[in-house]
């Protein structure tokens, strides 16, 4: 049959249909005829299709129209699975998929349009109070549609939307000196260091959980991270790297913990080197779901917002280091977090360095208990009852 040009057509074949209307077939690079997606009113129109797809295969650019035709549910599992991802972060993409990106389970790649992609993103902002969970599943999305166009399963990733990723983090509460002692009495006298070197270390939970008794060092107070244990959504826990390089440091500690560091050792923390310096009142391992149920009761006592976590006494710790004349470096290294940023690697933090960061915490708590029990004496309220480990010695 000749083209529009009367010229024989050397590439694909066109046929009129009974509706009047033309359909363009064309081989692939495998040989397959492969008919066009939709039919044409003129053979003019079927014949610049066919130059389209003839000039794609030249190009290199050509992609197999069945290529995306697959599960996108199977496709994101097998992606989460190829990828050396951290216990908890699996955790965290399978609950993704299972309760935020489920409305893509049904679907196959190349259904996953940039308009679905806006609508869904929309109903769960609109129907939901999740906003950062929905910013962790667009990332999520966004990653697993990039690596289907690497693998040529799709031409273009759907997930287009400046800023959908981003999750804008609310101000970081944090507690006063009083606040922290308060909430130390409030949690129990098995937990109270927990709180103290969640605030003072500053530890992140997963780091405490996985502190053992060769990592302390009493007579010197110091503490050395160098695990993380976190709990998984099963309960249960797995042992691994701290979150960064960063994570695996030494603590200094102010010299106001060597009492409570002491007594919790002597009284609470599981015997030879590798004993858990934290347990749970049977003994095992504790659980976040028990010692969370502490720490809101405690948060209660103290009247601290229900927003405040165990996780911003780390805040709290990073403010009161600073005040105390601790540079950003400083507190980076005590915080065991990592920045890229240039102008931090010209600056430096050793030990010496540590130790006075902890002697400058040291005086700044001593110094607001003291205030704190001067107004308490103006005030002349009854002594009250029970061992309080946090004076100074």
């Amino acid at each position: 049959m000749a083209n529009s040009k009367g010229r024989r057509r050397r590439f694909g074949a066109i046929r009129r249909l009974p509706s009047g209307r033309y359909q363009a077939r064309y081989p692939g690079p495998d040989g397959v005829m492969r008919p066009a997606p939709i039919t044409f009113e003129t053979t003019a129109d079927a014949d610049d299709w066919l130059a389209e797809k003839q000039t794609e295969i030249r190009r290199g650019e050509w992609r197999d129209p069945e290529a995306g035709a697959v599960s996108f549910r199977a496709y994101a599992d097998k992606w989460v699975e190829e990828r050396e991802l951290a216990p908890l972060t699996r955790d965290l993409y399978r609950y993704l998929l299972d309760k935020h990106l489920f409305a893509f389970t049904e679907s196959d790649l190349d259904e996953i349009t940039a308009p679905r992609v806006r609508e869904w993103r929309a109903d769960r902002l609109r129907t939901t109070n999740a906003k950062t969970m929905t910013a962790k599943a667009y990332r999520l999305l966004k990653a697993i549609m990039e690596t289907a166009v690497d693998d040529e399963l799709i031409t273009r990733n759907p997930c287009r939307i400046k800023g959908a990723g981003k999750e804008k983090a609310a101000e970081r509460r944090i507690a006063t000196v009083a606040q922290v002692d308060a909430l130390a009495e409030a949690v129990g006298m098995r937990w109270r260091l927990m709180v103290y070197l969640g605030a003072y270390g500053p530890m992140r939970p997963e780091e405490l959980a996985g502190l053992r008794r060769r990592d302390v060092d009493l007579d010197n107070l110091r503490v050395r991270v160098r695990l993380a244990e976190p709990e998984r959504m099963n309960g249960r826990r797995v042992q691994g790297d701290t979150k960064s390089e960063a994570g695996t440091r030494t603590v200094i500690l102010p010299a106001f913990l060597r009492r409570e560091l002491r007594w919790h050792l002597e009284s609470y923390a599981e015997p030879g080197p590798d004993g858990l310096i934290f347990v749970g009142e049977k003994g095992a391992p504790f659980r976040r779901s028990t010692f969370g149920r502490k720490w809101r009761r405690a948060r209660e006592i103290v009247g601290m917002p229900e927003g405040f976590r165990f996780y911003d006494l780390r805040h709290t710790g990073h403010t009161l280091s600073t005040r105390s004349g601790a540079t950003l470096k400083d507190t980076m290294v005590r915080a065991g977090q990592s920045s890229e940023k240039a102008a931090l690697i010209y600056q430096h933090s050793d030990d010496e360095r540590q130790e006075e960061v902890a002697a400058g915490l040291d005086a700044t708590v001593r110094k607001a208990r003291a205030a704190a029990r001067e107004t308490q004496r103006d005030k002349g309220p009854d002594e009250p009852s029970g061992t309080n480990l946090a004076r100074d010695e």
